[in-house]
């Protein structure tokens, strides 16, 4: 089983220490998949904060690593644009499908505000007992004693009806969902050579297809349900969004990424830590009432998405280093959330750590992940129906990492589970 992650400190052995700082590109896929980003991260926190990358396959961009910073960075809404893209790669200007975390106020408050009810309070208590059964039901179908993938069987089982819940999608489709993420949440602007790019149009327009046949039942339909294509066909900003079939492929594609991969690679995310840290992981046995602190620290450990991307609309002091208008600035949250200046032996993964919250895996003004409180509440009842079932997850092989720098999650995390 690999440690790599379980260290207390930059090692300071890999090439990250001793290549100029110039050619330190933190954009290339292969990086995490094998789990090697991590000192080049500690290296530019040290050495470069704020950090230019002239040559890369996506063109020069900035690199921001340090905790607040990054805070800096989103909250200046006036400076640095989500539009036109949130990931570090260009989009295509023959397939740009434009959501709105990649917008700025006002577009982007009416469309976030037209589906914020789907994951408002009083969805998440309607929503709690179904979480919790279905989780039952994934738990007690896991073969005993035997070694199988956590994240087929448990993470993407777990996000898949989840998200067919928030779309109202038929159970028989669900599969569909955690597909069509895996298909968005690919492709040469992330680092993800998954699908080539004629497979990847193919299958986000099928997408498109199933969900605008939806979209014109929910019109029909009469009384608007709480799921998330309801509220867009009925809400008074976003109603007419099918009538732009690439804004609609865009919000359809932000929503099902959005449900999906914070909460699947967290799900598998925890279970690694707990076997990297198996002191905490006798804690969390010994006191259950630690699962909800465990959960953000989980989301911290994890930070599901490795980075956001913004744009530069005027010329910017950060940190003693002048961006340039049009420049190209990446928030390394997976870098933030390892910063030692603002969280202490951020290496270290801590159950009971104080402040838990404080994190970036969820990012920080408006367009903090609107769905980080479903997030949590389906981390929560996985872990207290775990503990109600099983002595010990032990993950008992080398886990395989997704290929990108966007999505940070596993492909495949072999366990056992014992009673």
């Amino acid at each position: 089983m690999s440690m790599t992650m379980s260290r207390q400190a930059p090692a300071q052995s890999s090439p990250a220490w001793s290549m100029p700082l110039e050619k330190i590109d933190v954009s290339l896929g292969e990086l995490y998949e094998r789990g090697e980003h991590w000192e080049y991260f500690d290296r530019l926190r040290r050495d470069d904060p704020v950090h230019l990358c002239e040559e890369s396959a996506f063109g020069p961009y900035w690199s921001i690593t340090k905790f607040n910073d990054i805070v800096k960075v989103e909250t200046n809404t006036k400076a640095f644009s989500s539009y036109p893209t949130i990931v570090i790669g260009d989009p295509r200007p023959d397939f740009y499908t434009p959501m709105f975390i990649a917008m700025d106020p006002p577009i982007h408050d009416e469309h976030r505000k037209a589906v914020n009810p789907a994951v408002g309070p009083q969805r998440l208590a309607e929503l709690e007992p179904i979480i919790r059964e279905r989780a039952g039901r994934i738990l007690d179908s896991l073969p005993i004693g035997e070694t199988f993938n956590w994240v087929d069987r448990v993470s993407i089982e777990m996000t898949t009806q989840m998200l067919a819940t928030l779309f109202d999608v038929p159970f028989e489709d669900r599969y569909k969902l955690p597909f069509w993420s895996d298909v968005a949440a690919s492709g040469d602007a992330v680092g993800n050579d998954s699908f080539t790019e004629e497979e990847r149009r193919q299958h986000l327009v099928e997408c498109l297809q199933y969900f605008v046949a939806l979209w014109n039942k929910r019109v029909n339909a009469g009384t608007p349900g709480q799921d998330f294509i309801s509220l867009l066909a009925h809400s008074p900003a976003t109603r007419d969004m099918h009538k732009d079939p690439m804004l609609f492929l865009g919000t359809l594609m932000l929503l099902i990424v959005g449900g999906n991969d914070t909460t699947r690679n967290s799900l598998s995310g925890g279970v690694h830590a707990l076997n990297l840290f198996p002191a905490e992981y006798a804690k969390l046995k010994a006191n259950p009432a630690l699962i909800p602190n465990m959960v953000s620290e989980i989301i911290r450990y994890q930070t599901p998405l490795a980075h956001m991307r913004r744009t530069v609309l005027e010329d910017v002091e950060l940190n003693g280093k002048t961006i340039r208008k049009g420049g190209k600035v990446c928030m390394w949250y997976i870098s933030g959330n390892r910063d030692d200046e603002v969280i202490e032996n951020p290496y270290a993964f801590k159950i009971d750590r104080a402040n838990a919250r404080h994190h970036l895996s969820f990012g920080f003004g408006i367009h903090r992940c609107m769905g980080n409180r479903v997030a949590e509440m389906q981390l929560r009842i996985v872990w207290e129906e775990i503990l109600k079932r099983f002595k010990h997850i032990e993950v008992v092989g080398t886990p395989v990492r997704t290929r990108s720098n966007f999505v940070h999650g596993f492909v495949d995390l072999p366990v056992r589970v014992t009673v």
